[in-house]
């Protein structure tokens, strides 16, 4: 009788709820801390976000990272005089910011702290943006990679014709999180990891959790890459950014310079290193230019015919390289 009223005790009972409370609250956190957050493995914000902070490009800011070369006196623009609006990929914004600050009056640029207002001939729109600018005759040159078939088709709905000038070379990447065991994927490997035929990291050489393959919005520059990547075969696996380990995919300079998330890596592709020497000797694998595109009915605008003539000049090569990318040559 004693013992039946010590555990009906309200005190003992206060007790036992705490102590049970504890030990479930110390098991959630230990199956977090040694499980969970072992696999689940999301990319940085940054890259999540997929935003560039514009006052980091500013081409005429002091403290901005755009490179700063001068332009001979007689291959800039002057105040008053027919310029064209430079409009592009966020990830290519290094590059024409500082083929801005090389050509153009410094009144030019308009920012009102936030973003470029539209009387500003530079703006960025990212890729999907810029080409339907380019279309609308909001810009005249856009710096991107190459425009995917719906973005020529909608150019051609609309009477517009794409002349693309490459004035650079990239690679496309594939990303994992630092604590991903796998440090090198084939090509083969990462095609069927898209299409779903490797669904586990144990069976391309990592531990044995599911892999969880990211995707990007159809329009933007590195979703366009990775569907010519896949050579013509759908993609059909899910994204879960929140199960298993992830994989992804975007342009090198974009990740390592302006990204800059020490929580990623790059992963090899078929034994090589997507180095800048590499794309420049082309071992690695997957690399394509960068273009300067305009609109094929104003061919023969000077102030357009000066924009690419300077991008492919040894000055604008040579930004090219300063802003982290691969020249031409």
């Amino acid at each position: 009788m004693k013992d039946r009223n010590f555990f009906h005790n309200p005190f003992f009972q206060a007790f036992a709820i705490i102590f049970i409370a504890g030990c479930f609250l110390y098991l959630d956190f230990y199956v977090y801390k040694n499980i969970t957050r072992r696999l689940i493995n999301p990319f940085g914000k940054a890259v999540q976000a997929k935003a560039i902070d514009l006052k980091d490009y500013l081409p005429f800011d002091e403290n901005s990272k755009t490179v700063k070369i001068e332009a001979a006196e007689n291959k800039k623009f002057s105040s008053g005089e027919k310029m064209p609006v430079l409009d592009g990929a966020t990830a290519l914004l290094p590059v024409y910011s500082a083929f801005f600050h090389s050509l153009y009056p410094k009144e030019a640029c308009v920012f009102d702290g936030t973003d470029f207002k539209s009387e500003s001939y530079l703006q960025k729109h990212n890729t999907a943006g810029a080409f339907k600018a380019l279309v609308e005759k909001r810009a005249d040159i856009v710096f991107c990679a190459k425009p995917s078939e719906k973005q020529v088709e909608y150019a051609k709905q609309n009477g517009i014709e794409f002349v693309l000038v490459p004035v650079g070379l990239e690679s496309f990447v594939f990303l994992v999180n630092k604590d991903n065991p796998v440090t090198e994927l084939s090509v083969e490997q990462i095609r069927g990891i898209y299409t779903g035929k490797y669904k586990r990291w144990s069976e391309v050489g990592g531990d044995n959790t599911k892999i969880s393959a990211l995707t990007c919005k159809e329009g933007g520059g590195s979703q366009t890459a990775m569907l010519s990547f896949m050579n013509g075969t759908p993609i059909k696996t899910v994204n879960n950014a929140f199960e298993g380990r992830s994989i992804g995919y975007s342009f090198r300079f974009y990740v390592d310079g302006i990204v800059n998330d020490a929580n990623l890596k790059m992963i090899f592709l078929n034994g090589i290193e997507p180095t800048k020497e590499n794309i420049r000797n082309k071992t690695y694998p997957v690399f394509s230019s960068f273009y300067a595109i305009y609109r094929a009915s104003d061919s023969d605008r000077e102030d357009i015919k000066k924009v690419i003539d300077f991008a492919l000049s040894k000055t604008g090569q040579e930004i090219v390289e300063k802003s982290g990318y691969v020249s031409l040559e």
